[in-house]
């Protein structure tokens, strides 16, 4: 009877693999559609303003104070290394490259999924639960278009100005970490931090907040409306949103860094 009774490996793992794949593919539709969305009617500019403020204004504090204390804890480690070859000046350099290609968009990114991409899922899994979502269908809105796209979008404009915003405010931290530490002057750090950017590094560093948003706004709206399970449900699409998002930004890091880096040395 208890050899009856087990389940074999093998199904086990075939309906896992399975349900990955429904929710990958449930996923990218929902992705899908919050693009194509944006292309035709009716728009919610008002519930996309009100994601403006709440994702870009909301996250501003967070982002500009972790940014300038990166920017300073950048300076006093790469400081430690150039002071043993006497180059302290390049610090700048360094340091500017650092944050506008890679530490900044990630950072931004990172931090933005911690913040709204919880929010998100744990909003709309509420109203999946308490059947608001089911309300919209039948008085004819797509929930797709009313509350998923005015996210995506919101988070496509916000991130990359809050990761331009966390560029400067890190570079402004480790300027005051090299004047006060290296004895650099404000006017040398910020010289060799402009001139050692090029055209490329800024499209890099542009270009990466918008996919980052990107995800974080999907997996969060997706997580949100599969919710199952009542109020335990809600927390754990609210951290499975964070982790998943989170853990998305890294893998897509690499590819976007090996592209860029192609595409820098093909075009710019």
């Amino acid at each position: 009877m208890k050899a009856e009774a087990q389940i074999p490996i093998r199904v086990v793992l075939m309906d896992a693999f399975r349900s990955f794949v429904l929710s990958v593919q449930d996923y990218s539709l929902l992705a899908w559609r919050s693009l194509t969305n944006v292309f035709s009617g009716p728009h919610y500019f008002s519930d996309t303003l009100t994601q403006m403020d709440d994702i870009g204004v909301g996250s501003l504090p967070i982002v500009l104070l972790a940014g300038f204390f990166i920017g300073a804890v950048l300076v006093l480690q790469t400081a430690t290394q150039f002071v043993r070859f006497g180059q302290t000046a390049l610090t700048g350099d360094a340091v500017s490259i650092a944050l506008v290609r890679e530490l900044g968009p990630t950072l931004t990114g990172l931090l933005v999924a911690g913040r709204c991409a919880s929010g998100i899922a744990s909003e709309l899994g509420s109203m999946q639960v308490t059947e608001q979502v089911d309300a919209m269908r039948a008085m004819g809105t797509d929930p797709y278009r009313k509350l998923v796209t005015p996210r995506v979008v919101a988070t496509l404009l916000m991130v990359p100005l809050l990761t331009a915003l966390n560029d400067f405010v890190g570079l402004l931290g480790g300027c005051v970490a090299a004047m006060l530490s290296l004895r650099l002057g404000a006017v040398e750090f910020w010289t060799r931090a402009i001139n050692a950017l090029d055209f490329g590094d800024l499209m890099q560093g542009l270009t990466k907040p918008m996919v980052y948003g990107f995800i974080l706004a999907t997996v969060g709206c997706y997580k949100g409306l599969t919710v199952r399970g009542g109020t335990q449900g809600v927390g754990r699409a609210t951290t499975q949103a964070v982790v998943v998002s989170s853990v998305m930004i890294i893998i897509a890091d690499l590819f976007l860094t090996k592209f860029a880096l192609y595409m820098s040395n093909k075009i710019f």
